[in-house]
């Protein structure tokens, strides 16, 4: 294994513990995520179904501009 590796891990572990912060702290003001217009929720007696769909693509947006603006000035 080389040294780069080990910086992406260390990186990887940073950001889920970031992650975890916010969730921990700030979930009563993220009540949104996960109810956006457009995500699916069908509900019957006896089943239940969601698909956040927007919410992904709001979450695969936000990710991918955090990617670009890092590799970019990076």
């Amino acid at each position: 294994m080389n040294p780069a590796f080990g910086k992406y891990l260390i990186g990887i572990g940073l950001l889920i513990v970031v992650v975890g912060v916010i969730i921990y702290f700030f979930s009563d003001k993220l009540h949104w995520l996960g109810q956006l217009p457009g995500d699916i929720r069908i509900k019957r007696e006896k089943f239940g179904f969601y698909f956040p769909i927007v919410t992904c693509i709001v979450l695969s947006v936000a990710l991918n501009l955090i990617i670009w603006l890092v590799r970019r000035f990076f």
